[in-house]
């Protein structure tokens, strides 16, 4: 009899316990959903459109989100487009992990790769004080500056969520991503011309144009244009400025954890930035497989489109209008410097 008791009342806290999980899945699911579904159909709205229509993906993303922003003050979509615009948006940046490798980067060779690296370092360093010159805060110079100098949009969100959490980090990305992104389309015109006017081979051009070009898509556009060993190198040069993104972001937060005493500062070694790390050493041993590679590709661009998408339904237009053209005209500048550095690196290069 008391054997049966227990088994009962064992019986009926399992019971309890799994009422209570899919109590607490049903609440999330109703919190969530709504705002991760309009991110979601925004952001598959801005594929398609790219897709068939040609132009920049992200920023059809962001421009479809702003048109919903009026949803962002409605409760029933503030909680998942919230969710988007953080959690969504490291996953994204995480699974970029999955495109690099050593080996790739190995095969450029040491002045091609000293060159990258260089130019990197110099738009970073040489963007800040351009930005801190024309009054943007610290934090607002080095987001614009390391968007040009890694990956554009993917590392202005990802350099974005290593930085102190503030009223206007969010309008300071919004900037950024809409400025990046337009210059790398404009770039992605206007290099390939720079570079057959210059009478560049192939392989230089494909160095210049991924040494320079901000956003990859474009990248291998540009590279292309010009011929299919352009392309080629122009997109594994790209891919080594990706895989600074780690070293940049974990720099970033030092220096910013360093300088700040509040809560707000960031974490030294973020979660995604470890996960960016992981999958690129796995990737570079060859452990993730070829069908897996490109799901988790498709995944990370997913993921980044729906996090632009969730912070177009944040944005504030008068907020974005009331800060003048001064980021854009930053933006400008350190596209410029990086494009001047990697040319005259690539000269002096070429005369060794």
């Amino acid at each position: 009899m008391t054997a049966s008791n227990n088994q009962g009342a064992i019986t009926a806290v399992g019971s309890s316990r799994g009422e209570f999980a899919q109590s607490k899945l049903g609440r999330a699911t109703s919190r969530y959903a709504p705002g991760l579904l309009l991110t979601a159909v925004i952001a598959m709205s801005a594929m398609f459109v790219s897709d068939h229509y040609g132009g920049p993906t992200m920023l059809y993303a962001l421009l479809f989100g702003i048109a919903f922003s009026f949803l962002h003050s409605d409760q029933r979509f503030a909680p998942g487009v919230t969710l988007s615009s953080s959690h969504i948006l490291r996953i994204g940046v995480a699974l970029l992990g999955v495109r690099v490798t050593f080996g790739d980067i190995a095969s450029l060779g040491a002045p091609t790769v000293l060159l990258v690296l260089s130019g990197v370092a110099a738009a970073i360093l040489g963007g800040w004080a351009i930005g801190r010159a024309f009054g943007l805060k610290s934090d607002h110079a080095v987001l614009s500056a390391g968007a040009v100098a890694i990956c554009g949009a993917s590392a202005a969100l990802a350099i974005s969520a290593a930085l102190p959490n503030h009223k206007s980090i969010e309008r300071n990305t919004i900037l950024t991503v809409v400025g990046v992104t337009a210059l790398s389309t404009i770039a992605m015109v206007a290099y390939p011309m720079i570079a057959r006017a210059l009478d560049l081979n192939d392989v230089e051009a494909g160095v210049f144009l991924g040494a320079t070009i901000h956003d990859v898509a474009q990248v291998v556009g540009a590279g292309y244009m010009i011929s299919d060993s352009a392309g080629e190198t122009a997109t594994i040069v790209k891919l080594m400025r990706v895989a600074c993104l780690a070293p940049v972001i974990l720099l970033v937060g030092f220096w910013f954890r360093t300088r700040s005493c509040s809560q707000a500062a960031p974490t030294l070694a973020p979660t995604f930035l470890i996960g960016f790390v992981a999958l690129v050493i796995l990737n570079s041993f060859g452990v993730v497989p070829a069908g897996l590679n490109e799901t988790l590709t498709v995944i990370s661009r997913y993921a980044l489109v729906c996090a632009v998408a969730a912070l177009g339904v944040k944005t504030s237009l008068k907020d974005i209008v009331a800060v003048g053209p001064t980021p854009v005209l930053v933006l400008s500048l350190q596209t410029g410097l990086l494009a001047a550095f990697s040319l005259i690196g690539l000269t002096l290069f070429l005369s060794l």
